[in-house]
């Protein structure tokens, strides 16, 4: 159930109740479709509500589970020859159930905020290291999964209006 962010808290309260938010409207924009209407895409994109549930899945789980709190990467991300296949969330979730996708979202949520609640500060650094060699903060990362699940929530708006003409939160 979504519900909006508490407009005082501290840091870590508040960062995570925004994310909460924005999972929940992903979650809202892909409610009550069929699996076909899930993988409709809207030309000139190729872009489908399916992919980017499961994008959004394997992105929390990669930066909070993999990188953040180095551990390995759950299934079914793992053993996947990304260089091979770039978009594989995206082109497999066309074939997955809607409650699949959406439990494996919910799961991914659920496993970042393990992750947060283990790490004890915002100032905790990743177990891995940036591309660039730099360890990146748990602020800085719930601040980049903010952006990018506000980000596929916009192109969420769009396809789900472009299914069934549903509009609004």
């Amino acid at each position: 159930m979504r519900s909006d962010p508490p407009e005082t808290g501290d840091e870590t309260t508040v960062l995570t109740a925004y994310l909460a938010f924005q999972r929940e409207t992903v979650l809202l924009k892909t409610e009550g479709l069929s699996r076909e209407q899930l993988a409709r895409p809207h030309p000139p994109s190729s872009l489908t509500l399916a992919g980017l549930l499961h994008h959004l899945a394997l992105v929390e789980e990669s930066w909070a589970v993999e990188r953040f709190a180095g551990q390995p990467v759950p299934e079914p991300w793992a053993g996947i020859d990304w260089d091979a296949t770039p978009d594989w969330e995206f082109d497999t979730a066309v074939g997955l159930e809607p409650e699949v996708l959406r439990e494996r979202y919910r799961e991914a949520g659920r496993r970042t905020d393990a992750a947060v609640a283990t790490a004890g500060s915002l100032d905790a650094l990743s177990a891995r290291p940036l591309r660039n060699g730099n360890r990146f903060s748990l602020r800085w990362m719930l601040l980049h999964l903010v952006e990018e699940t506000a980000r596929h929530a916009g192109h969420a708006d769009l396809l789900r209006e472009a299914v069934d003409g549903a509009v609004g939160e």
